[in-house]
């Protein structure tokens, strides 16, 4: 029998199931949505960076007033203050280290740097370094005609002990020079060679003479105190003698008295050119003279232009440098100081690159003294072409491959204060200007301009083979005031610390020339 009430109880159970179906339908059909949307944002996100990575870069501009100004530093600071325990050298010397550093002076100046860290490794008194001056530079100017010795000595005298000359020995009522045993050190001697065979010898003999020294201990060590030793020698304690580091502030002083200068490295010479094999845009005569230079100086090997060109291992010509600065927006009002040797090819080549930038000097044409037009291409010559490089606004090495000269100033310009420098891509830019000459010139500058963009212009970097520490000696000889590692933060003031801000100073009055 049905109760009163019975079929409202139905109607209102049936409706609330309907209800139920309903409000659970709709939560079915959000998630489905939902899921569809999230679907289509990470098919958005995967597949639009793909085709951004695919498609063309838009056009580049590259702000030529802010690479007249230095890099961002991201709050490093220079510092090859040691920052752990760093004795100062024992009062008992396991005996005398001689080095003859071969090469042009900046090899010469990274074997000096080696030396002195040779000779702390092995507890020993370092001999003022021998630069093999005669065969290289016809110069026998020498340490004592290039550096300044007794700043060299004073400013390492917390590392080593450094003496002029090996001092004689009394033995058998007889005074007589104490003989170094010669040895030569095989290419990227490791640490280990010198507290063994070397230290041996030396301990054997009293004193040991290293030659031929350049690139005799390997420049990656795993103990950056002894990274550090190597950034104390080479950007505080080889200082120039004072008559180069004037007549180098005059030339400065000259140039930036009619505003920013750049400086530039044109590796366009006989050597570099017969070393990269390049010689088909030479006359047959030019080419007899390259191919010659080759044969007496390097490794005979097949070397093909077309090849070589195509993966950047040529240097640009003095055009192609023109053609990259203009790229980037430099005009015919830009000053540019030259650093280079005697150019292979002459005037021809210079041509349309005084045509794009009419205000080039050298240190010749910016003084004519007598000293320096007697040694353009001696130890004084370089020695002042490396300081008014090191001081220009702007450093652009147009082959920085084996080029000690490029390179060190890189690594020295990057330490004191991370000033700007134009490294040119050569194996980007090659298919852009190979197409350029075979008539392809529309979107020339914008090409050129993404691969400049992709380049570093002096801020910390890390250092990724085959880039030398000489080059780049971040993160070791660099620290931060405040930061976050404890690694990086730098050191508090003590007597290593007073010496640095010293030599800091030092080199604070040199650069303040472009100040004034």
């Amino acid at each position: 029998m049905r109760r009163p009430g019975d079929g409202m109880m139905f109607k209102r159970s049936n409706y609330n199931r309907y209800q139920l179906k309903k409000i659970e339908g709709f939560f079915t059909r959000f998630k489905i949505t939902a899921i569809l949307v999230v679907i289509l944002i990470i098919y958005f996100i995967f597949f639009a960076s793909k085709i951004s990575y695919l498609q063309p870069e838009s056009p580049s501009k590259i702000s030529v007033q802010k690479l007249w100004n230095t890099a961002d530093s991201g709050g490093w600071r220079p510092s090859s203050t040691p920052r752990s325990n760093w004795p100062p050298p024992s009062s008992e010397s396991n005996g005398f280290l001689r080095v003859r550093c071969n090469g042009g002076l900046n090899q010469q100046r990274t074997a000096i740097c080696n030396a002195v860290l040779a000779a702390r490794i092995m507890n020993a008194t370092l001999v003022l370094p021998e630069l093999d001056t005669n065969s290289y530079w016809h110069d026998d100017s020498g340490f004592q005609g290039i550096y300044d010795v007794d700043y060299f000595i004073k400013s390492l005298r917390y590392d080593v002990r450094v003496v002029e000359s090996i001092p004689e020995i009394r033995k058998n009522g007889k005074t007589k020079r104490l003989k170094a045993f010669q040895l030569r050190p095989p290419r990227d001697a490791p640490i280990s060679w010198y507290t063994t065979v070397a230290l041996e010898k030396m301990k054997e003999h009293g004193a040991i003479y290293l030659t031929p020294f350049s690139h005799r201990l390997a420049e990656e060590i795993d103990n950056p105190e002894y990274q550090r030793l190597r950034c104390r020698v080479n950007y505080h304690a080889l200082r120039f003698k004072p008559h180069i580091m004037q007549l180098s502030q005059s030339i400065v002083a000259k140039l930036r008295s009619q505003g920013h200068f750049m400086s530039i490295h044109l590796r366009f010479e006989k050597d570099m050119l017969s070393f990269a094999g390049c010689f088909d845009i030479f006359s047959p005569h030019e080419q007899k003279i390259l191919m010659k230079y080759r044969k007496e100086n390097f490794a005979d090997k097949k070397l093909v232009y077309s090849e070589r060109r195509a993966i950047g291992k040529c240097p640009l010509t003095p055009e192609e440098v023109g053609l990259v600065l203009r790229a980037m927006g430099f005009n015919n009002s830009t000053r540019i100081y030259l650093a280079a040797g005697e150019l292979f090819g002459g005037e021809r080549f210079m041509k349309p690159f005084r045509a794009m930038f009419p205000l080039l000097e050298n240190h010749s044409t910016v003084d004519s003294s007598s000293e320096l037009t007697e040694n353009t291409q001696g130890l004084l010559g370089s020695a002042v072409d490396y300081m008014v490089c090191l001081l220009s606004d702007i450093f652009m090495p147009t082959y920085d491959g084996p080029s000690n000269f490029a390179n060190n100033l890189l690594g020295h310009r990057l330490y004191y204060g991370f000033r700007t420098n134009i490294r040119p891509d050569r194996k980007g830019l090659a298919p852009i200007f190979i197409k350029r000459e075979a008539g392809q010139v529309d979107g020339f500058e914008e090409a050129v301009r993404r691969v400049m963009m992709k380049t570093n212009f002096g801020a910390p970097h890390k250092r990724v083979s085959p880039e030398s520490f000489y080059t780049n000696s971040w993160p070791e000889c660099f620290c931060q005031v405040s930061g976050s590692n404890h690694d990086d933060r730098c050191p508090p003031n003590n007597m290593m610390e007073i010496l640095e801000g010293q030599l800091e100073k030092e080199m604070t009055n040199v650069t303040s020339i472009g100040d004034e």
